[in-house]
């Protein structure tokens, strides 16, 4: 179990009497490549969070989302998912080129399930590949070193109300993002998405961009 349990880890484990549990957990359900189960799993996920490391040794969280599927499995130790047009930042797509080690999170609310993948990740421009999915800049392969079911018993069961309508169509297209219609971030914008502001609706101050966030309104 060495490669699962640093002495920090048998620290805790031993004042809690856990060491004999944490072991023979590890030894049933850590894996490193992905089962019939897991890939049927992830095939029909929405969303996951992706953990990444920055360039002071930090480490950070995302959300990620898309349609059902958007994270595909290529084979047994390989997965792949989408980056699309995001805040410009590129800051967890950006850590990726420094600490290629990554951590990915994939639930489900209602049943509840989660399963859990470490890996290491790196850029995929594959023209054919980036073209499968559609409105992608650029794909994100993980080879998997790190594979396993957690524990529902925390996980609170919910239902989805709806999709996100940023989620790029099968064509490739998505409405401009609503905080890049604030007046402040206009001479800011990328080449292509200047001139698509008055097509959303028009400039916004940053306090109406609050208030569509504060309400849920759907176009924030």
């Amino acid at each position: 179990m060495a490669m699962h349990y640093s002495d920090h880890h048998r620290v805790l484990q031993d004042r809690f009497d856990t060491r004999r549990l944490a072991d023979a957990l590890a030894e049933l359900i850590v894996h490193d490549e992905f089962s019939e189960a897991d890939q049927a799993f992830i095939s029909t996920r929405d969303m996951f969070w992706l953990a990444t490391i920055d360039h002071l040794g930090q480490p950070t969280v995302s959300y990620k989302g898309g349609a059902p599927g958007f994270v595909r499995v290529l084979d047994s130790r390989t997965l792949v998912f989408p980056c699309y047009d995001g805040n410009g930042m590129y800051y967890s797509m950006g850590n990726v080129g420094a600490h290629p080690e990554v951590g990915m999170l994939f639930m489900d609310f209602e049943k509840p399930y989660r399963l859990r993948v470490q890996g290491k990740a790196s850029y995929d421009e594959d023209e054919a590949l980036v073209r499968s999915f559609p409105g992608a800049q650029f794909v994100i392969r993980v080879s998997a070193t790190s594979i396993f079911q957690n524990c529902p018993r925390y996980v609170h069961r919910m239902s989805k109300v709806e999709a996100s309508r940023y989620v790029p169509s099968p064509g490739g297209d998505a409405p401009l993002a609503g905080w890049k219609r604030i007046d402040m971030i206009q001479p800011a914008l990328p080449h292509y998405d200047q001139g698509r502001v008055n097509e959303a609706g028009g400039p916004l101050t940053i306090e109406e961009w609050a208030g569509k966030v504060a309400t849920g309104d759907r176009e924030a």
